[in-house]
C-alpha cells in the first residue's frame, strides 16, 4: 500500500472512529436524559400522592404515617413549626398545631406532579391546596408546595424528607 493510500485510509478509519464517538456519546447522553428526566403523571406516584392527600385530609395524624419512614433522625418540615425530626415528632407537631385546632380540612393536589427517579430514590414537587376551617369558625384557602424525597423500602415507597412551604405574600 502506497504512502498516499495509508494516509487516505487512516483518515476515513479516524472519521468512522470519530462517528462512532459521536453517535455512542449522544446515545449514552439521550438515554441519560430520559432515564433521569421528570415524568409528570406517573401513575405510582400519581397513586401515592393521592393517597397522601387522602390521609392529610382525615384530620388525625396517624392516618399519613403508612407513607412515611420512622426513622429518628430524618427531618421534615412543614408550614409551622419550622422543622420537625422524625416521625414521631412530626405526628405530634401536626397533631397539636393544626389537627387539634381544625373542625375541618381538606387537601388536594393541582395535578402538576413531577416525578423524578434514581434507582430506590425519588423525589416528587406538587402544588397543593388547603381548605381549612378552624374551631373558632374561621376559614382559610391557601396554595403550598410539597417536595417529597422518597426512599423504596421492602418494595414500598416511604417519604424520607418532606419540605412543605407557602409562597411569601
Amino acid at each position: 500500500m502506497k504512502n498516499s493510500e495509508r494516509s487516505k485510509a487512516g483518515k476515513w478509519a479516524y472519521l468512522v472512529v470519530g462517528v462512532a464517538l459521536v453517535a455512542a456519546l449522544t446515545a449514552g447522553v439521550l438515554l441519560t436524559v430520559v432515564k433521569a428526566s421528570d415524568t409528570a403523571g406517573d401513575a405510582e406516584f400519581l397513586a401515592l400522592i393521592d393517597r397522601y392527600a387522602a390521609a392529610w385530609s382525615s384530620m388525625g395524624s396517624d392516618q399519613p404515617a403508612p407513607l412515611y419512614a420512622k426513622d429518628a433522625g430524618l427531618v421534615f418540615y412543614d408550614l409551622a413549626p419550622f422543622a420537625y425530626a422524625g416521625w414521631s415528632e412530626y405526628r405530634e407537631g401536626v397533631q397539636k398545631n393544626f389537627f387539634d385546632k381544625m373542625s375541618s380540612g381538606k387537601l388536594t393536589h393541582k395535578g402538576d406532579l413531577r416525578v423524578t427517579r434514581r434507582g430506590n430514590v425519588a423525589w416528587t414537587t406538587v402544588s397543593l391546596h388547603l381548605s381549612l376551617t378552624f374551631k373558632d369558625g374561621k376559614t382559610e384557602e391557601f396554595d403550598a408546595r410539597h417536595t417529597a424525597i422518597w426512599e423504596k423500602r421492602s418494595g414500598k415507597w416511604l417519604i424520607v424528607h418532606e419540605h412543605v412551604s407557602v409562597p411569601m405574600p
